[in-house]
């Protein structure tokens, strides 16, 4: 049990240590994409008050989750605030202190994008 949580505490450490991470193999270059969303356990109301600061006084593009736009979704706060802390992760050199907003958000490698919504990872 102990070996399975330490190698799982490494995989999650090599993951987030170096966005994005590469690793030589075979001659070519794999890059792991991050991106920055909202933790699935955060309070909404914490959300809230993140996103109204990333779009606010963080300047991150919140024009596609505004009405209209192809991200725009009122009734999912969680959604809705990944794409801001992904816009503002991305416009603040991809480090780990970009991605907090007071521990309401993480980094993964599973793409965030849903249906016509992208989420940018570079």
């Amino acid at each position: 049990m102990t070996h399975n949580l330490f190698f799982s505490l490494v995989l999650y450490l090599s993951l987030v240590s170096l966005p994005p991470l590469m690793a030589q193999k075979g001659g070519g270059t794999v890059v792991t994409e991050l991106w920055c969303v909202a933790k699935n356990n955060a309070d909404d109301a914490a959300l809230q008050g993140a996103l109204d600061w990333a779009c606010g006084q963080g300047g991150a593009d919140c024009t596609r989750i505004q009405q209209g736009g192809p991200c725009y979704d009122p009734s999912d706060v969680q959604k809705t605030a990944s794409y801001a802390f992904n816009d503002y992760y991305l416009k603040h050199g991809m480090t780990d202190d970009a991605c907090s907003f007071s521990n309401t958000a993480a980094l993964t490698s599973l793409n965030p994008s849903y249906g016509d919504c992208k989420f940018p990872s570079r």
